[in-house]
């Protein structure tokens, strides 16, 4: 299965924030959509970085960020290296990805354009769907 797939059944919406947000209304957005990890953009549309409750409660648990943090910009905790993945990338390729730089979410782009994201729940989730579809085939096979 191909990430193109996965956006097909999930929705190819991406939730975005600017750069000059402060922590507290990134963790609100987070919060209120129910999701792991906004992608920082501008009004260009580009990947300036992602951020993610993981990097929220880092910085909180450092005691020399700690005051203030809700206060500061996202761009004083987002990641700027962003992996990203492309539409046509399979399953497999995005786990390794994931595994390799210890990431939950992959923002996928298309001719330079976001089109999507992918979480590790998405990854795991396409891949039991196809290991069930296998062993299904192989009980049908089995059995005639």
């Amino acid at each position: 299965m191909d990430v193109r797939a996965i956006l097909k059944k999930k929705g190819d919406r991406v939730v975005t924030i600017n750069p000059e947000a402060t922590i507290g209304e990134t963790a609100q957005v987070l919060k209120r959509e129910g999701i792991g990890a906004l992608v920082v953009s501008d009004d260009s549309g580009a990947i300036l970085g992602i951020v993610s409750e993981r990097d929220i409660v880092g910085g909180l648990g450092d005691p020399k960020r700690r005051a203030g943090l809700l206060e500061a910009q996202v761009s004083a905790l987002m990641t700027r290296d962003v992996v990203t993945c492309s539409p046509a990338d399979q399953v497999q390729k995005c786990m390794l990805l994931m595994t390799e730089h210890h990431i939950r979410h992959l923002p996928v782009t298309q001719d330079g354009a976001m089109v999507g994201v992918v979480s590790i729940g998405d990854i795991v989730k396409s891949r039991l769907e196809e290991l069930e579809s296998e062993a299904g085939f192989l009980r049908d096979m089995i059995a005639s």
